[in-house]
């Protein structure tokens, strides 16, 4: 079992105040690690993982779109690695931005969404994640095609989200939101839940090459997540550009 739980990061166009406003409201929690977002704190490390035995971040420059908090940017920040993270949100911002500053690292936060960054700056970066957030934009592809335009050449790019099908309806809507309470209500709208097959092709339509996909499960008895093969619900997949 796994959930989606970034629903309080917002970094798209067309997406309206009151849904902003709604994020900024649950932010206060971010950090609170037996609070409304423990299960963040426990995926964390397994994304995380995914990540930094995917591609070696010494002497990179990362992005991450739809930071939050900052709960994965601190996992991917060291003395050789630049990390930039963006959000809509004013309140996960400043959370982020106080943290980092308690913990004494240097992580460039900013609040704003990608297409105005991709605006004002010429920096490209050498890999970006963007994780549990195309499921909650009205345009996936552009996301997409935004997250590659503010990548360097031969970039990795990192993305997560759910699976469409009748078990991911009933684990991260039904349990998630009605039955356990782990979500707000209203969290997910299951029409934006992407399949694997739909998702790849996207990637592959904007010249993205595929190096691995996997599932993120979860432990009922040790109450854990772990990286599986199963993609029935949750899905992160490493992809890069092709430039030739």
């Amino acid at each position: 079992m796994r959930f989606s739980f970034k629903y309080y990061s917002i970094t798209s166009m067309n997406i309206d105040d009151k849904e902003i406003q709604k994020f900024n409201d649950i932010s206060y929690s971010w950090w609170d690690p037996d609070g409304p977002f423990k299960p963040l704190h426990l995926l964390n490390p397994v994304r995380t993982n995914f990540i930094k035995k995917s591609i070696d971040l010494k002497n990179k420059s990362i992005i991450d779109v739809g930071c939050g908090g900052g709960l994965l940017c601190e996992n991917l920040i060291s003395k050789d690695t630049r990390v930039k993270g963006i959000d809509m949100s004013k309140n996960a911002i400043e959370i982020a931005k106080t943290h980092q500053t308690i913990n004494n690292l240097k992580i460039d936060y900013e609040l704003i969404n990608l297409e105005d960054l991709i605006n004002k700056s010429n920096e490209r970066y050498d890999a970006l994640t963007c994780l549990e957030l195309i499921e909650h934009v009205p345009n996936p592809e552009k996301l997409i095609k935004d997250c590659i335009n503010i990548t360097k050449k031969e970039s990795d790019l990192f993305f997560s989200t759910l699976n469409r099908n009748f078990i991911s309806f009933i684990v991260s809507i039904i349990g998630a939101e009605y039955i356990l309470n782990i979500l707000p209500k209203g969290t997910h709208d299951y029409k934006n839940f992407i399949k694997p097959s739909e998702f790849s092709s996207i990637l592959r339509k904007n010249n993205l090459v595929i190096k691995n996909i996997k599932g993120i499960s979860y432990n009922i008895f040790n109450q854990s997540f772990y990286e599986s093969d199963n993609l029935n619900i949750n899905y992160i997949i490493h992809c890069k550009k092709n430039n030739d």
